[in-house]
């Protein structure tokens, strides 16, 4: 009985993250717009480092790694961002569609709806991130001939739950407000943006902030990222990344779903749930 339940479950959630990569399919035009837009940002942060190490007159070597060092942080925060947007904006695509009311009336308990959108985005996320490593690699000349791909794979897995239980969190601002709620979602994403090293060390930022810094799950998968990348660094040298990425995993996908059913049942009881603008 336990097996047929959770069959069922895992069929359920691979149905919603199938109808999100159909609805992709759909506005496939929008989303190669998204991807060049992308694209193009990652490059333009790379030739900002290629101008940096020119003009600092410093040698090549030293000019590939901050080239590599910037890439590697806009690539990382592209998936990152992407992941965290498509599992957060999850409740924004249902009420523009006209189908929430019917898929949260749907006899599915929430945690499978909202795993199966959280599977669509690391699907979703990780193909685009492979997109524009491509285009990158064209344009820039990098060293990635110490690269340790199965640690940074590792790290960037470990990471993924983390930043599906942010997404979850956020997923509850377009439920209270369906007119600014998943614009206000950006404004996290910012913050996790400014505090996690993505173009610069952390520790250039004013003392106050840098504890917050610390619990970043973005600050511990670049740092686990670049290690892996660009110093060579093995599983085990990675292990106290993947550790501290999964256990705040641990902590923030339960605190994100009993958010969302928080949010969910104001959202109900305060007629929010079917109001369109």
């Amino acid at each position: 009985m336990l097996m047929q339940e959770l069959r069922r479950s895992a069929l359920a959630s691979y149905g919603v993250a199938e109808r999100s990569f159909r609805l992709v399919k759909r506005y496939l035009g929008w989303e190669v717009v998204w991807l060049v837009y992308s694209a193009v940002s990652t490059l333009t942060i790379g030739l900002i480092g290629v101008s940096a190490s020119r003009a600092g007159g410093g040698e090549a070597a030293a000019g590939q790694n901050l080239t590599l060092y910037l890439v590697i942080g806009a690539l990382l925060w592209n998936y990152l961002s992407v992941l965290f947007q498509e599992v957060s904006n999850a409740v924004a695509w249902e009420r523009w569609e006209g189908t929430i009311e019917y898929t949260f009336m749907a006899p599915i308990h929430r945690l499978v709806y909202l795993a199966g959108n959280s599977l669509f985005g690391l699907g979703y996320a990780l193909l685009r991130t492979i997109l524009i490593f491509g285009i990158a690699a064209l344009w820039f000349d990098m060293d990635l001939s110490r690269a340790n791909w199965g640690a940074a794979l590792l790290v960037l897995v470990s990471s993924s739950l983390s930043f599906m239980g942010l997404g979850l969190v956020a997923a509850v601002l377009p439920l209270l407000s369906p007119e600014k709620g998943p614009q206000a979602t950006y404004i996290i994403q910012g913050l996790l943006l400014l505090v996690a090293g993505v173009y610069y060390p952390v520790d250039v930022l004013p003392e106050w902030l840098q504890p917050i810094a610390a619990i970043n799950p973005a600050t511990h998968t670049l740092d686990g990222i670049r290690a892996a990348l660009m110093e060579g660094a093995g599983v085990a040298e990675v292990m106290p990344w993947v550790l501290k990425l999964l256990l705040t995993g641990v902590l923030l996908v339960p605190l994100g779903l009993w958010v969302f059913q928080v949010g969910e049942q104001y959202a109900m009881r305060t007629g929010r749930l079917k109001r369109n603008g």
